[in-house]
């Protein structure tokens, strides 16, 4: 199959809510408008002012020899590309990627979350040729905690499984089913269109 799309971390999230918002936004290219919602705005705030409150005092916990800022990295092994808030390059010779998020830690890790690094990982193990086998989130909202978060092979088949899919909505028109969690079609921006 012939590659004509690349995977956004962002993207997965909307695939993960419901396949069917591939097919609209990147099939029917009908957008969402979603720019004025808070928390996207502060996240990107957020994301744009890092730097000026960034600390390193938890880096040298984790053994973090080097890192990266900002990387704008793709994979054609995976058809993904997206902008990564860090890369820790630790003691032991693997790497892992480090999110920012504006939110609170709640003694849970959203699996969106976990999703997004999983992508970042991959793009990390592509572009560098390292391991990558854990993943950190900051929580800017509960006074910058670092949670630590495993990856393993399982998770990796699973996001590769959803890339796969996401391919197959794009490259061949092809028309999902939708959520299976209809209380989600509410308030969806698609729901005069879509057909149940």
């Amino acid at each position: 199959m012939e590659i004509v799309a690349s995977i956004t971390p962002s993207l997965m999230l909307e695939y993960l809510y419901c396949p069917r918002f591939i097919y609209f936004m990147k099939v029917l290219h009908i957008k969402q408008n979603e720019e004025t919602r808070f928390k996207v705005q502060k996240g990107r705030e957020i994301h744009q002012h890092r730097a000026l409150t960034n600390k390193d005092y938890f880096r040298a916990k984790i053994g973090v020899v080097k890192k990266e800022i900002e990387q704008e990295l793709y994979s054609n092994t995976y058809s993904l590309h997206g902008k990564i808030d860090e890369i820790l390059f630790l003691d032991d010779g693997s790497a892992a990627p480090l999110d920012y998020k504006f939110a609170e830690y709640k003694d849970r890790i959203f699996s969106t979350y976990k999703t997004q690094l999983i992508m970042y990982s991959l793009m990390i193990r592509d572009n560098y040729s390292i391991p990558v086998d854990r993943a950190y989130i900051v929580y800017t909202r509960s006074k910058n905690k670092l949670i630590e978060i495993t990856i393993s092979k399982n998770d990796y088949n699973k996001v590769k499984n959803h890339i796969s899919n996401i391919l197959q909505i794009i490259n061949l028109n092809f028309f999902p089913k939708g959520t299976r969690a209809k209380n989600k079609c509410i308030d969806c921006c698609y729901k005069n269109i879509c057909v149940q």
